[in-house]
């Protein structure tokens, strides 16, 4: 009698309170945020107001007859340009096109090779600079164009869908964190003075394969499997002795090979043709002119330069152009206020009153600024004036070459 009892008691409990005997359900709620998110508005501004923006004085372009559009030149084949990201490689950006451009030129083969292997492996060569100098030698993310050929030399070079340098996901290249992290575990090797060249490479390895993925060993091409070297030598056939770099600048012997001597040249290459500022000019257009495509190095924080105008010129204010010569070149370059601070790949050219303008493809952010997205038009007032060196094949310069007795 007490069992039924209980079992009624029970059951009445359920019929009259249901929600003792259910189970609440939880749901996936994305936060709002709510009045907290004023709250830390308010804080942050108040620990850090807002500063003043300041102003860069820079030409006034409203009035200046710059090119239009890229379909004004008279253009070599090359790639669609890209994007570099948030890197410090656009010697590696630059160079690769030329390249790419050059394989173009000399075989028909329309190829896109993978920038990032070449600026994988300068990474592990300037780890090992670093350890043999004792710290000595430069660590960071610029090099230099001859870099790729002296990189390619050793480890060859891929196809940019073999080694992409983006993870999963990720749209654009970003070094920022990863370089952070290599510069830092170089200063504690420093600080330590642990000068184990095995251990440093390995650790820089690790932190590249993170940020980058791991460069591939083999690739596939023609059908075949086949090493970076061989892809390089069998497929792409390139003969890398054929290219030199011609500088000019006036602390220097002209007409004698030197070293270029600027940060980014940290093996201290000694390669560069030297030559006048008149020859410099003279040769950089007929090599244009006669179908080739050059990468050049040079200076692009100028008051004439603009990425909305898409354009680089020399204003009046600086320098009038019949004023460009050697010394005013070797001045600026001699104060610093002519810096090697990129690399870009001159693919056109056109004639304008008497005067040349380039087409410039390039990686940098900047270049996507206005209506020819990668893109800017340099006046060659400002080649003359801020552009110190280029890459070329030995072909176009056979002239110039004679002079240093090759």
């Amino acid at each position: 009698m007490k069992k039924l009892l209980f079992i009624t008691i029970i059951i009445l409990l359920a019929v009259s309170q249901p929600t003792l005997l259910s189970q609440d359900k939880g749901v996936f709620k994305e936060r709002k945020g709510g009045f907290i998110k004023e709250i830390m508005k308010e804080a942050k501004k108040f620990r850090s107001p807002e500063k003043t923006k300041k102003k860069s004085f820079k030409l006034d372009f409203s009035n200046y007859d710059v090119p239009k559009s890229v379909d004004e030149f008279e253009t070599q084949w090359h790639n669609d340009p890209i994007s570099q990201g948030l890197t410090g490689t656009c010697w590696a950006f630059s160079t690769t096109s030329y390249f790419e451009s050059e394989i173009y030129r000399l075989h028909g083969k329309k190829v896109k090779l993978s920038e990032i292997w070449t600026a994988y492996w300068e990474y592990i060569e300037k780890a090992r600079g670093f350890v043999r100098t004792r710290g000595k030698s430069l660590f960071a993310e610029g090099s230099e164009a001859n870099a790729v050929t002296r990189i390619w030399r050793k480890y060859g070079v891929v196809p940019a869908e073999d080694f992409t340098g983006l993870l999963p996901d990720q749209k654009f290249h970003d070094h920022s964190k990863m370089f952070e992290e290599m510069n830092d575990f170089l200063k504690s090797i420093k600080k330590q003075n642990a000068w184990n060249e095995e251990f440093v490479v390995e650790t820089i390895k690790s932190i590249l394969h993170r940020y980058l993925g791991t460069p591939p060993a083999m690739v596939k091409a023609d059908g075949m499997e086949m090493t970076a070297r061989q892809y390089l030598v069998d497929v792409l056939k390139l003969n890398l002795d054929d290219y030199i770099d011609v500088l000019s600048y006036m602390q220097k012997p002209y007409w004698e090979e030197v070293e270029y001597e600027v940060p980014d040249n940290w093996w201290h290459n000694k390669d560069y043709h030297n030559v006048p500022l008149d020859v410099f000019m003279k040769t950089v257009k007929e090599v244009l002119r006669n179908g080739y495509t050059i990468v050049i190095g040079g200076d692009v924080s100028e008051p004439g330069y603009d990425s909305e105008a898409e354009a680089a010129v020399v204003p009046t204010f600086d320098i009038p152009g019949e004023y460009i010569d050697e010394n005013a070149r070797q001045f600026r370059f001699s104060n610093k206020t002519t810096t090697d601070d990129h690399g870009i790949h001159i693919v056109g050219i056109k004639k304008s009153d008497d005067k040349d303008w380039f087409l410039i493809k390039d990686s940098g952010s900047g270049s996507r600024d206005g209506n020819n997205k990668g893109y800017y038009f340099y006046h060659e007032d400002y080649v003359k004036l801020k552009i110190m060196d280029f890459m070329v094949h030995k072909s176009a310069v056979k002239d110039l070459l004679k002079k240093f007795g090759k």
